[in-house]
């Protein structure tokens, strides 16, 4: 399972994504299941939304992509999907994020690389 942290993901190009966070995180998520459909994205993946990202997607699975909208801290959702999926790959820069998913077996892909399977 591959797990995204959205906002650390997308805040990662200089976008614009700050004007308009749920057109971009609504972008983001089609991009990805776009991503896992022609195959360039191994499946499954969930996309963690926090903030005002989470207007951008409905919460649910659609084309192996699950959406999560965490109710608190977008760093603890993804730690608490992580301890239910040990050996997840989780997608983040997020270096505090990192050390707490590591320490749940889950491994650990910088932005860059989830990036390029969108292209």
């Amino acid at each position: 399972m591959i797990i995204v942290d959205a906002a650390n993901v997308v805040g990662s190009r200089p976008t614009g994504w700050w004007r308009d966070r749920a057109g971009a995180a609504s972008r983001f998520v089609d991009d990805v299941r776009a991503a896992t459909r022609d195959g360039r994205l191994e499946s499954p993946v969930t996309v963690v939304l926090e903030g005002q990202a989470r207007r951008g997607a409905e919460e649910g699975e659609a084309h192996d992509v699950t959406v999560v909208h965490a109710r608190g801290e977008g760093d603890d959702t993804i730690l608490a999907v992580a301890t239910r999926h040990r050996g997840a790959v989780v997608v983040t820069a997020d270096r505090a994020l990192s050390e707490r998913v590591r320490a749940v077996a889950a491994d650990v892909r910088g932005p860059r690389w989830l990036l390029d399977q969108l292209r």
